[in-house]
């Protein structure tokens, strides 16, 4: 379903991934964001679909609000990344992978997309 995911381990933070806030932040980032509350799946509860000058992308919410599965270009999942890293309180880890978990590199606060890129590249 998902090239890419974000994610952070439920357990340890009380804190979730609200879809009306992550709507906020994705419009902010690309003015045409269509989005579907439709729940599909426990991976897909919540999606957002968009087209950038990397391609077309969607984004799912799984149900239980602990992360994004990112079907888009890497440079666009890595920024969406970034974006979910904002979002969250610092002391929360943030992982992004493939989903293949070839590579799996930890979002701290302030993290680029270039800086993931980077490390995406060093790992593959």
């Amino acid at each position: 379903m998902a090239a890419f995911m974000a994610f952070f381990d439920g357990s340890t933070t009380t804190w979730r991934a609200s879809s009306a806030v992550v709507t906020s932040a994705i419009t902010d980032l690309w003015a045409e964001v269509e989005t579907d509350p439709t729940r599909r799946s426990e991976a897909c509860a919540f999606s957002w679909s968009f087209c950038t000058n990397e391609g077309p992308g969607e984004v799912f919410l799984p149900e239980d609000e602990t992360g994004l599965y990112l079907d888009a270009a890497l440079a666009d999942s890595a920024q969406l990344a970034c974006l979910l890293r904002r979002l969250m309180p610092d002391a929360v880890d943030l992982v992004f992978c493939d989903e293949g978990y070839n590579f799996d590199v930890r979002v701290g606060p302030g993290a680029t997309a270039a800086e993931l890129i980077a490390e995406v590249d060093a790992q593959l």
